[in-house]
């Protein structure tokens, strides 16, 4: 038991330990993923309640803006991406942040001007597009120096770098927002959120310049490493003519694979508890806990996930490890789907906490399996476009999730209403049910899922 226990606090304590092992180029690049992490998600957190206040759009309209912002970064991704491939990683690294600074600021200066709310809700929209254009280049960006700072050996760690920063930025809003925002609206009342926004594009200024004075040329041609690429040792089309790999690629494409395309879009029910947790529960806690310590903090209780994902990963990932994939996937949707039906007693904090922990018990459980299940059931030579195909339903859940969460806000969690005359417990039970359409539709799929498949994971 201690050797156990020593070794779940090896998981947990190495993240930290890398951090400090790093180049000065892997420095520059997970400081600022830190800042975005924080700035991205909190802004995210007070969107919906941005363009409540300051746009006067309804909650279906504040929805789908936040839709269009989240679901355009994966757009975008697939199409930008590349550009790090043309103009170099520091350079896109700059451009992409200075595409972001400015939606950032449009997003904070337009509510002070004097324009109409027409005038307002299309310069906010060019301000989210400024964002989306940023993250599109920013993030693949991260990731391709992550792959030219390390090598074989040190690469799986420096990707874990950038997901545990990514969680623990994630979950600093919780704290800084409600600081900020409660004191400016006792001095300036509705301008709290505008004072988080600001304090956020100071933050992403930060950001700009850790990549100006970490990743310097010189930095980047001292930290460069060799990658050795073995894939084509075994990979059967990489010595083929042009046209045999088209032929190939053609017969192995993954849509013409029902188990893969099964498998991924069976995932969105559950997913759509991801996007929920910027769509729905920042609102649902400022409003169904009017006047209590949960309502004035509402983004530390919105942004406890990141959090527990970045503690409570390792732990499962320790006691899981030798679990068979698929039997991970069932068992970890529906841990996460499960307790959405507690929020369906009723709110209160007991409920949210208990939602909240168990929830990210179960995304630990299942979402590191997922990428390995798609790579262990593409064929060889198609692992790339599995992966980015497997991507898609993430942006289709965004998009789908946007579209229905403000309509259920706005009837059964209004804003201006008094709590006994909500009722949120209907609208917890409703994606209580779509969420657990994931892990049933896995379990009854099981036998056609895993026949013929050799289960690597075993």
């Amino acid at each position: 038991m201690n050797e156990q226990l020593k070794k779940i606090w090896e998981e947990i304590a190495e993240p930290f330990k890398n951090l400090f092992r790093v180049s000065k180029s892997m420095w520059g690049i997970n400081i600022s993923y830190l800042i975005e992490g924080l700035v991205y998600f909190g802004m995210l957190t007070l969107m919906v309640m941005y363009f409540n206040n300051y746009v006067k759009l309804d909650d279906i309209q504040a929805g789908r803006m936040v839709g269009f912002l989240t679901a355009g970064i994966t757009l975008a991704m697939l199409f930008l991406g590349a550009t790090v491939d043309w103009i170099g990683i520091r350079k896109a690294l700059i451009v992409s942040i200075l595409l972001m600074l400015l939606g950032r600021f449009i997003l904070f200066i337009s509510p002070l001007s004097v324009f109409s709310y027409e005038i307002l809700h299309i310069i906010t929209f060019l301000g989210l597009l400024g964002i989306i254009l940023g993250y599109g280049i920013y993030q693949p960006a991260c990731y391709a120096a992550v792959k030219q700072f390390t090598d074989e050996k040190d690469a799986a760690m420096g990707y874990a770098m950038l997901y545990a920063l990514m969680n623990l930025g994630g979950f600093l809003p919780g704290i800084i927002s409600p600081i900020i925002r409660n004191n400016v609206d006792k001095i300036y009342p509705d301008k709290g959120i505008l004072a988080v926004y600001f304090v956020y594009i100071l933050f992403t200024i930060i950001g700009l310049f850790v990549i100006i004075f970490l990743l310097t040329e010189q930095n980047i041609k001292n930290d460069t490493k060799t990658i050795i690429n073995h894939a084509g040792e075994d990979d059967p089309i990489a010595n083929l003519p042009a046209k045999e790999k088209i032929r190939y690629y053609i017969k192995n494409f993954p849509l013409k694979d029902l188990r893969f395309m099964y498998f991924i879009f069976i995932l969105i029910p559950v997913q759509t508890l991801f996007a929920h947790n910027w769509l729905t529960l920042p609102v649902y806690c400022e409003r169904a806990f009017k006047g209590g310590v949960v309502s004035e903090n509402f983004e530390f209780f919105s942004n406890i996930n990141p959090l527990l994902i970045f503690v409570l990963t390792p732990i499962v990932a320790t006691y899981t490890s030798k679990a068979n994939t698929y039997k991970m996937m069932i068992l970890g949707t529906f841990v996460m789907a499960i307790p959405t039906f507690i929020l369906a007693t009723g709110a209160t904090l007991t409920n949210l906490l208990l939602y909240l922990f168990l929830m990210t018990i179960g995304e630990a459980m299942w979402q590191p399996r997922f990428l390995q299940w798609v790579a262990e059931i593409a064929p060889k030579g198609m692992t790339g476009i599995y992966m980015g195909l497997g991507q898609f339903p993430w942006f289709l859940t965004k998009i789908i999730t946007s579209l229905y969460s403000g309509w259920f806000l706005m009837k059964y969690c209004p804003q201006n209403t008094p709590i006994e005359k909500m009722n949120t417990e209907f609208m917890w039970l409703i994606y209580g049910f779509i969420a657990i359409i994931s892990p049933l539709g896995l379990f009854l799929a099981k036998n056609w899922m895993i026949k013929g498949f050799k289960e690597t994971s075993n």
